[in-house]
Parts: C-alpha cells; sequence; structure tokens
C-alpha cells in the first residue's frame, strides 16, 4: 500500500465548549496520510471515561482548549503506516491510550504507542482494560505495592476502573472493602469484593468496623473534604493513592484549583510521623522520558490483556454505543446507573 496516498474520510466527535452531552457535534473531515512512524488506525472501540466527563465542564486539570476531539482511549485496527513503519502491522489490532482524539473513525498515531491486543479478545472487552487497566495496576503494584493477604479499600467499586482493581486485586489474593450504591452490590459482591454503601452517612466507619486494625492502602478518585476520611483508614505503612476530585466535579470556578488543594493536603499528610504515605496518581507521570514511559505502559498493559485473554479479569461492559451517539453514551456513563465501562464502536 502507497501511504504516502492514503488519504480517507472520517468521522469525528468534538466537544465545542461546555455543554450538556447532547451538545457533542458529530462531524467528517479528510485525515491525512500518516506521517514518518506514523500509522492510521481504524476504530474498533473506544470508551467514554472520567477524563470526559469532567472535560465537558472544563474541568479536567490539563485538557485542551475547546473545540476538540475527546477520546482518552481506542483499540483498532491499522488500516495505513507511513514511511519507517513495518507494513505487517497493517491488518493486525492493537490498543493505544489517546487522552483525547480517540472519538473518531480512524485516527493517526505514533507506531510507538501501539500495544498488541491477543487473539481472541474483542475490541469491546480490550477497550474496558486499556486506560482503566493500566491505571488500576499500576495504582496497585507500582504506587501503592499491596502484598498478597493485605486489604484494601476501593471508592467506586462499580465503575471502569474500580471494578478492574477490584479483580485484579482479588487475584493477587488481597482481601478489597469496595464502596457503590446499593443497586450494585450484589455485582461488587461477584467481583469479589466486601460491599459497603457510600450514601451512608456512617460508611467510613463501616469499613473500620470490617478492617478494624486499618486497612494497607485505599483508592479515592472522590477527593475533596472527605478525603480525610480516607487517610483515617490506613493502618501504620499505609498508602492513600488519590487519583481524582470527582467531588468538585460540578464545582464551579478554577477547575485546577481542587486538584492544587488536593496535592498540598497529600504533601502535608507526608511529613507526619505515623508511617503512613499519600501518593497522587498521575497516569502520565514520567511523560517527558517518552521512551521509558512507553515502555513502562506497554508492560503493564500487555499483562492486564494477558489477564483479559486468560479469563482472569472480566470485561465490565456497561454498554455498547456507536460512536455517532456519544452523548447517550456520556449521559448514561454520568448515570451512575451502569458498572463497568460505557463503550462507543464503530457505526453501521
Amino acid at each position: 500500500m502507497d501511504s504516502n496516498t492514503v488519504t480517507s474520510r472520517i468521522t469525528e466527535i468534538v466537544l465545542p465548549g461546555k455543554v450538556e452531552p447532547d451538545g457533542l457535534q458529530v462531524t467528517t473531515r479528510e485525515l491525512p496520510a500518516p506521517a514518518a512512524g506514523q500509522v492510521v488506525l481504524r476504530l474498533d472501540a473506544t470508551g467514554v471515561s472520567f477524563a470526559e466527563q469532567q472535560m465537558r465542564r472544563g474541568k479536567y486539570f490539563d485538557q485542551p482548549p475547546f473545540p476538540f476531539v475527546p477520546g482518552y482511549d481506542v483499540v483498532g485496527t491499522v488500516t495505513a503506516t507511513g514511511p519507517g513503519v513495518d507494513t505487517g502491522l497493517i491488518g493486525r489490532r492493537f490498543a493505544a491510550v489517546t487522552k483525547v482524539g480517540a472519538w473518531a473513525s480512524s485516527l493517526l498515531l505514533d507506531a510507538a504507542d501501539l500495544v498488541a491486543v491477543p487473539d481472541g479478545v474483542t475490541a469491546a472487552a480490550a477497550e474496558t482494560v486499556v486506560v482503566n487497566g493500566v491505571t488500576a495496576w499500576q495504582m496497585l503494584h507500582r504506587t501503592a505495592g499491596v502484598r498478597s493477604g493485605g486489604t484494601i479499600v476501593v471508592l467506586g467499586a462499580n465503575g471502569g476502573v474500580g471494578s478492574t482493581l477490584v479483580q485484579l486485586a482479588r487475584h493477587h489474593g488481597i482481601t478489597v472493602i469496595g464502596t457503590a450504591s446499593p443497586r450494585h452490590h450484589t455485582a461488587v459482591r461477584e467481583l469479589g469484593a466486601i460491599p459497603v454503601d457510600y450514601r451512608d452517612p456512617q460508611m467510613y466507619q463501616r469499613i473500620s468496623e470490617i478492617a478494624p486494625d486499618g486497612v494497607d492502602a485505599v483508592f479515592d478518585h472522590v477527593g475533596g473534604a472527605a478525603i480525610a476520611e480516607s487517610w483515617k483508614l490506613l493502618r501504620r505503612g499505609g498508602t492513600l493513592v488519590s487519583y481524582g476530585t470527582a467531588a468538585t466535579k460540578d464545582t464551579e470556578g478554577n477547575s485546577q484549583l481542587p486538584v492544587l488543594k488536593l496535592f498540598a493536603q497529600l504533601a502535608l499528610w507526608n511529613y507526619l510521623p505515623n508511617g503512613k504515605s499519600a501518593r497522587f496518581y498521575n497516569f502520565w507521570a514520567g511523560k517527558r522520558r517518552l521512551d521509558s514511559f512507553r515502555s513502562r505502559l506497554r508492560a503493564d498493559l500487555t499483562q492486564v490483556l494477558r489477564l483479559l485473554a486468560d479469563g482472569v479479569l472480566t470485561a465490565q461492559i456497561a454498554a455498547e454505543f456507536p460512536l455517532s451517539e456519544a452523548g447517550s453514551a456520556l449521559s448514561l456513563a454520568e448515570s451512575r446507573t451502569v458498572t463497568g465501562k460505557v463503550v462507543l464502536v464503530p457505526d453501521a
């Protein structure tokens, strides 16, 4: 295939500004031929993550200026290669983390960002564990380093990251206490966690009753004032892993302020002489050293995809929508009524 002449008309979902989910725009444009080191990846599946829910409110910490195409990760098939890229990639399925741009029928990517998807794993199943799986794996093993026999708390155990984190922890012999609304308790229990009602005003006390000696780690995507309660749950030597500020997603004002306040609080706790530690997990940490970042990402995602292929992980697909119905998909993801990840697939 002469990649230098390849252009195609693609469909993209554009976030034009601070809009409700139904304000997303379906647009088309010409996709240029891949440059040196690039491939064209045809969409097989992408998804709705918490990042897009914050981005539409202008609340994601370092989102690009409006308008832009959202889409944090993607699974797709290579259809063309640029100069210097192995043409043997054409026709093969890969996953990639994009941060933005994945809500498109095809997109240009650096070949170095591709991670092979094992045969026998569907695109939608793989999509549920790309950014969610890497996030869960790195937080559990690289950030908190929880060992077999430990006990952890996962806030939002029915969510995309939470449900993956529960499964990974259980696979490694870790006891999990997972918060969720009562409607999701059966699903959380089936994943292997002990469910606790996140709407219960005594939620943190309930967790303390289950783990009276404290826990080895708390994984908190909520932030806000209640993060102090997560800190109190830790035993000596335990780790609080903060990875979001869901509590302030609807708060008006500077989107960076809640994050900066959170950083300050975590830093302060690390100076206390109680043997506990507070860490903020940033998926993009180390991106300045691009080669090592890519190497670590590829290694971790390959591990997670292998666990999925082997049946250790079960893909938590909340629903599938065609790409052009991204607004409806985003509404469902924000409704808090589903377990797992809402997935976007190509239009028929």
